[in-house]
């Protein structure tokens, strides 16, 4: 079970996340969890819906969640995405990755995020082995070197 969490109606790596996950992995269930104002969009959920196995469900409850998940991806609220003031307002901070969180997480889990973060995620549990964004930024960074080493030598 992977829940992905925040701006999830703009977020570009959730999205891709969501459909990579479904196209891949059969059995695979997904946690949708915003606030309204930013809830994954329609189309991410009917792809969900067309692969074998996979299901979806959502949620505005992250401490309800966090103990059935395998993986939390959280993602940041980018101001610059609203249109309205007070949408944004509404989807700021309403989601953040504390101890409180993490003792309700499972041994098991990892908590992933794309970087940079604000305040979803408090720098007190970055320490926790279960929190891999660090790991995860890395091994981007080694990912991206191949590939244009690949591009670049053809």
């Amino acid at each position: 079970t992977v829940a992905l969490v925040g701006d999830l109606a703009n977020g570009r790596t959730a999205r891709s996340l969501a459909t990579m996950l479904a196209r891949n992995y059969e059995n695979m269930h997904l946690i949708f969890v915003a606030p309204d104002v930013v809830r994954m969009g329609d189309d991410i959920k009917a792809y969900v819906d067309e692969q074998p196995g996979c299901t979806w469900e959502e949620s505005t409850d992250l401490n309800e969640v966090a103990s059935r998940c395998d993986v939390l991806y959280m993602t940041r609220v980018q101001k610059e995405r609203f249109e309205s003031p007070s949408d944004y307002e509404l989807a700021k901070g309403k989601y953040i990755v504390d101890a409180s969180i993490m003792d309700l997480l499972p041994s098991h889990a990892v908590v992933m995020h794309p970087l940079p973060r604000l305040d979803e995620i408090a720098a007190a549990v970055d320490d926790d082995p279960r929190c891999a964004y660090f790991r995860q930024a890395k091994n981007g960074l080694h990912i991206r070197m191949a590939l244009l080493k690949v591009l670049l030598l053809q």
